[in-house]
């Protein structure tokens, strides 16, 4: 049976097989090589105090939040978007043909 992509949508080469993961929004396992990983920094402190902390000269630490999305809900919350079939042969981020 003929296949969409090369990498048949996962990025693990041939490392046989990955761990599950769970998606953030739905709850679905998915491999960890499949899922769409969101990685944000967020603030403990208000914006405006921490800038007069950094004016003190206060390190602020902002922890990292990391999520996993399976692919519905990583194209229902826009993280990637649904391409056409000659823009899913190119990589994203580039810009220009390979």
């Amino acid at each position: 049976m003929p296949y969409k992509r090369k990498s048949r949508g996962r990025s693990k080469g041939s490392k046989g097989r990955s761990d599950f993961v769970h998606c953030a929004n739905c709850g679905q396992l998915i491999p960890r090589d499949k899922a769409k990983k969101v990685t944000r920094r967020f603030t403990l402190v208000d914006p405006a105090l921490a800038r007069e902390l950094r004016q003190k000269g206060a390190f602020i630490s902002a922890p990292v939040d990391t999520k996993y999305y399976c692919v519905s809900c990583a194209v229902h919350y826009g993280i990637v978007k649904v391409r056409a079939r000659e823009e899913r042969k190119l990589r994203t981020g580039l810009g220009k043909k390979v």
